[in-house]
């Protein structure tokens, strides 16, 4: 039997698909029924997605609001919604929740006297920033302008004169010995050393002004909490800033 079913197919003749004829050609390729079957489905469905918007535009109710509506705006056909500030980070909420203003002063106050310690450490002598200070040094003719030396004048080595700190003069570089690290390896692991004490003070000093935010912060809704003081609102919260409040003046009694 399969023999025989094998035997009829090689007789049948292929099936072609019928092209566009020769005077049409000039309007495309001959649409099949696939592609007929595809163009109509995808008909169908934008227009069943047109009826069903317009089923919702008529069942709606005129009358409707919500809140959304005050802070959307069209723009390019599009509905905008304003996004509203972050009052607090995230960070700053933790903290709120679960500490009070005692808490959070104390390690503020930690943190101060952490920063003083670093800082008379440190002695900030080449940190970055830092105002420069200005020497004028004074004299009688313009000869001696013109023939002035800043080293000699100082009395210490041309190497030097840039240093504001720690410059010693010539007559105690020739009569006492050099003290502290002349390796050069020694150098460069001190120096790579007192950056990271300044990179580890900058974030304690950033750390210190977070919590003093926070404890305003705390203290101003503490301050709230009395509900028989009357208050305005004058300035939203920010992340870096505490909200500022007017009361009502009373007159004590």
């Amino acid at each position: 039997m399969s023999s025989f079913r094998k035997a009829l197919k090689s007789k049948q003749r292929d099936h072609k698909e019928r092209s566009q004829p020769g005077f049409r050609n000039h309007l495309g390729l001959l649409e099949k029924k696939k592609d007929y079957k595809l163009r109509a489905d995808d008909f169908h469905r934008k227009e069943n997605t047109i009826n069903a918007l317009r089923r919702k535009a008529m069942d709606k109710n005129p009358d409707e609001f919500h809140f959304k509506m005050t802070r959307t705006q069209l723009k390019d056909g599009v509905h905008l919604v304003e996004q509203k500030e972050e009052e607090m980070t995230e960070e700053q909420k933790k903290i709120m929740r679960t500490q009070d203003i005692r808490y959070v002063e104390m390690k503020r106050v930690a943190e101060a006297k952490k920063i003083e310690r670093l800082k008379s450490e440190l002695h900030l002598l080449d940190a970055e920033g830092k105002k420069q200070n200005k020497h004028t040094f004074f004299v009688d003719t313009k000869k001696e302008v013109d023939d002035f030396d800043l080293a000699t004048h100082l009395n210490t080595a041309p190497e030097l004169v840039e240093r504001t700190y720690n410059r010693p003069t010539l007559d105690t570089l020739a009569n006492k010995s050099i003290m502290g690290a002349v390796d050069p390896k020694t150098v460069k692991r001190l120096a790579k050393q007192r950056k990271s004490q300044y990179e580890l003070l900058s974030q304690r000093i950033d750390r210190e002004k977070k919590m003093f935010v926070m404890t305003q912060k705390i203290q101003t809704r503490k301050d709230l909490q009395d509900k028989n003081k009357k208050v305005r609102k004058m300035r939203k919260e920010t992340p870096s800033a505490p909200a500022v409040y007017k009361f009502e003046a009373k007159r004590k009694r």
